[in-house]
């Protein structure tokens, strides 16, 4: 899942962009209101982090912005702003949640993880389908009660089919999903690439990945439908 990291402060962004690039997520930072501006107009994100206070306005602006303009993506606020007042006016305008900094950036992940199982409505952050035991907080994969090992961008990448299973997702979708823009170099074949190397660890689980040519790839489990 990719996500946008809107934080002026360099050591913040760079840290809270390693920490959630380790647990698998593909992360852009834009350090000021217009580059969140650019980020937003240029894909879909899983999660916003959202500093308030940025260096060419306020980021409370872009919230509005975004929900006016119909976007539901998650926002998660982080600020230096703790006043009961601040944490209300931003939630009142249609923030999801609030994190004020300092902050431990194993409170951040749990929030954002929090957020992405809210939105493909999970209830808990562990997947068992068929012969196939998945916890993306953990970063762990178990096939047939066997621990499989997966890098991170191979858990990235079931993660996002395990969120829209049943659904083709695109393969461009895929790929902004496992990239960011700092990989803009990355081939066009990179998910296909992924795409065959879990299948293969996802072998004889009852999980399989199908792919619809022209459509992009689905996740199927043995006896659904």
């Amino acid at each position: 899942m990719r996500l946008l990291i809107v934080e002026d402060t360099a050591d913040v962004a760079e840290a809270a962009s390693a920490s959630l690039g380790r647990a698998g997520f593909a992360c852009d930072v834009a350090p000021t209101l217009a580059d969140a501006r650019a980020c937003a107009g240029l894909t879909d994100y899983g999660v916003v982090i959202l500093d308030l206070n940025l260096p060419d306005g306020s980021g409370r602006d872009f919230l509005r912005e975004r929900r006016r303009a119909g976007d539901r993506t998650p926002v998660l606020v982080l600020t230096a702003q703790s006043a009961v007042e601040d944490r209300v006016g931003a939630l009142d305008e249609g923030a999801d949640d609030y994190l004020v900094k300092p902050f431990d950036l194993r409170e951040l992940e749990a929030r954002v993880r929090a957020l992405t199982r809210r939105e493909a409505g999970r209830a808990e952050n562990r997947v068992t389908l068929a012969g196939l035991d998945f916890d993306p907080a953990a970063q762990s994969l178990r096939v047939n009660g066997a621990t499989v090992s997966a890098t991170r961008r191979e858990l990235a990448l079931l993660n996002l089919l395990v969120a829209n299973r049943g659904r083709i997702m695109p393969k461009d979708r895929l790929f902004d999903g496992l990239f960011g823009f700092e990989n803009a170099d990355v081939g066009d074949n990179a998910v296909e690439l992924y795409v065959a190397r879990l299948r293969k660890k996802l072998s004889g689980s009852g999980v399989a990945i199908e792919t619809h040519r022209g459509l992009g790839y689905r996740l199927e489990v043995a006896g659904d439908g």
